[in-house]
């Protein structure tokens, strides 16, 4: 087995690469892909049950943080997706997501999940059990999951509005 340290050297560079790029692409334009959006409709629902029979197991109080959570990421979720600025070029779609709100929720949980990282590797594997059935991580990722669920629903309802938009070919 590699010690610690070696695993965090080569952990670590992987980890912050994907959080810088996460980062990026919440404040940049991006072409709208329907298969990722449904790909994250299915995804963190899943992800939900799953979560949600661990928490039903560790007791009341995880799975009523992880239902916390959820809600209020679908508020932000709706306030996010009202704030997004939309636009077709062609027969492309793109969409510039409201960097604040989900800059906010993705350094909430990466930071989450880094602390609890810490403390793994600080406790040892064999003294910390109760990694994803922390309440205060659950309610984190209720919100992440609230969020990124309402803004794919948001992103696929304005592909579907778009596509059967009457075109205007001479506007005058």
């Amino acid at each position: 087995m590699l010690p610690t340290p070696v695993v965090a050297a080569v952990v670590a560079p992987l980890v912050l690469w994907r959080m810088y790029s996460r980062i990026k692409r919440l404040t940049t334009r991006q072409l709208s892909k329907t298969w990722r959006h449904r790909t994250t409709l299915v995804f963190f629902p899943l992800l939900l049950l799953g979560l949600a029979a661990a928490a039903i197991q560790a007791g009341a109080i995880t799975l009523a943080a992880l239902a916390a959570g959820l809600p209020l990421g679908i508020v932000l979720g709706r306030i996010a997706i009202g704030k997004t600025r939309f636009e077709q070029v062609g027969g492309a779609f793109y969409f510039t997501p409201h960097a604040p709100i989900g800059m906010a929720i993705a350094l909430l949980f990466m930071g989450r999940m880094a602390y609890r990282a810490y403390e793994f590797f600080h406790l040892g594997v064999g003294q910390h059990h109760e990694f994803v059935t922390s309440p205060l991580t659950l309610f984190i990722f209720g919100l992440l999951a609230g969020y990124y669920m309402t803004f794919a629903w948001g992103l696929l309802a304005w592909r579907r509005r778009t596509a059967t938009a009457p075109t205007v070919l001479n506007p005058q």
